[in-house]
């Protein structure tokens, strides 16, 4: 049986936004683009609105949201205000090769 491959939205807690400034950005433009994810994203978005579409559904990340984007997602991305987020690949991996 295929496993069904979820985002995630949360409301960041305090510390995790604490947590997830220090990490990486990634931003882009309004547009329109198709994205695989190879690995485990986890996202809080400071700027921007996006409709993500993804197995037959569509859903809107905004600035304030915590998202996670599931290993092996395929989706497409609709821009509709310029987006910022910061950003980690897949902790669990990275913690399990620092044993």
């Amino acid at each position: 049986m295929e496993e069904k491959l979820e985002i995630t939205i949360m409301t960041p807690s305090e510390e995790e936004k604490a947590f997830m400034v220090m990490q990486p950005v990634w931003g882009c433009g309004i547009g329109n683009f198709n994205w695989l994810y190879d690995d485990k994203i986890i996202s809080w978005l400071t700027e921007g609105e996006a409709t993500i579409s993804y197995g037959g559904k569509s859903i809107i990340i905004k600035a304030g949201d915590f998202v996670i984007f599931p290993k092996g997602l395929s989706c497409s991305w609709d821009v509709s205000k310029p987006v910022k987020k910061h950003f980690i690949i897949d902790p669990e991996a990275a913690e399990d090769a620092q044993g």
